[in-house]
């Protein structure tokens, strides 16, 4: 049964300056993250920070009560995945969540995300 889904979109070009902020990338992304988009173009990190965004869309709350390395993206085999920490897990919990499929992707402007809650 779907939960809940959320989607969004961002301008690539605002991450330009923001990826070289050390605190910038500490308070948004989890230490796995900021590891693997030290290998990547901007175009992943933008698209991590929609996935982000579009988590918490499907998940209802927005970012009320919920830090945004509550929510991290991995990939498993080149697919990315949601795994949800504090309490981003403790919500997704209450509602029975128990997937959230991902699809994140971009253009030379923009990234967009796709997330649906399953329970």
């Amino acid at each position: 049964m779907i939960k809940g889904v959320g989607t969004d979109i961002i301008e690539i070009n605002r991450f330009e300056k923001l990826v070289n902020n050390a605190h910038f990338m500490e308070r948004f992304f989890t230490q796995g993250e900021r590891e693997y988009l030290k290998t990547k173009r901007i175009e992943s990190t933008a698209g991590y920070f929609s996935a982000k965004e579009a988590v918490v869309k499907a998940l209802g709350t927005g970012f009320k009560g919920i830090k945004f390395t509550d929510v991290e993206i991995i990939k498993v085999n080149s697919v990315p995945k949601v795994v949800l920490h504090g309490n981003a897990l403790k919500i997704a919990e209450d509602m029975g969540i128990k997937t959230i499929h991902l699809s994140i992707s971009h253009c030379r402007d923009y990234a967009i995300s796709y997330a649906v809650a399953e329970g």
